[in-house]
């Protein structure tokens, strides 16, 4: 079992760096580009991290993560759309470096990159906090509504760390125009979170009274 999911792990990740630098790499039309090689410092290092102390005190945590098959036709599309965007925003990124379209200040690079390195921390405060966090939308026969923590605030803490995460990507990148196709994410994880509601409404007990208790799905006093 550790054997295939540290196998299953490496494998992922690799197979994201190689596609990550094919999307932002070959666009660029070279290979010093910085702020690909910064976003991927940035992404995947703490990722390893996590990975590694999943393994270690949570190995069934670790093994929800990597499941990313969605039954739910709206979660499948999501999915697909997501890709996309994130496909898209990195060509868009390794142009706009070849072809010099925008420029951003230092600062605005290590701003984003200190809140995408926030997002990642609230991201891992998320799982700490939620054991039956899964990749794909499912609710496990033995799951409970975990409301307290980050959880207290908002209904989906994981997808608001996302959203502070991706936004930042762009400004990371060093591309303004990237920030259209990543934009573009926002309504995406709403119809994620309004899909993924009614499944929770409907299977997982004492969900409706969670949401009762806690009125605001992403952001407070907005939405």
């Amino acid at each position: 079992m550790t054997l295939r999911l540290i196998i299953s792990a490496a494998t992922k990740m690799a197979l994201g760096i190689a596609i990550i630098l094919l999307l932002l790499l070959l666009p660029a039309g070279t290979w010093v580009y910085n702020g690909a090689w910064r976003f991927l410092i940035l992404l995947f290092i703490p990722m390893l991290i996590m990975g590694i102390v999943m393994l270690i005190f949570s190995p069934e945590l670790l093994r929800r993560r990597l499941q990313s098959k969605e039954k739910r036709t709206t979660q499948q599309g999501v999915v697909r759309y997501s890709a996309l965007i994130f496909s898209f925003g990195f060509v868009v990124a390794g142009l706009d470096f070849r072809y010099g379209w925008s420029a951003l200040p230092d600062w605005a690079v290590y701003t984003a990159s200190a809140l995408f390195i926030v997002g990642y921390a609230l991201y891992g405060e998320v799982m700490r906090e939620n054991v039956w966090l899964s990749r794909n939308i499912t609710v496990e026969s033995k799951q409970e509504v975990i409301s307290t923590g980050l959880y207290g605030v908002v209904r989906h803490p994981m997808y608001l760390a996302t959203v502070i995460m991706f936004l930042s990507i762009p400004f990371v990148l060093g591309s303004l125009w990237a920030v259209i196709p990543f934009v573009l994410y926002i309504p995406v994880i709403a119809i994620r979170i309004l899909d993924e509601e009614q499944l929770l409404h409907k299977e997982l007990k004492g969900y409706t009274e969670y949401c009762a208790k806690v009125r605001w799905r992403l952001i407070p006093f907005i939405w």
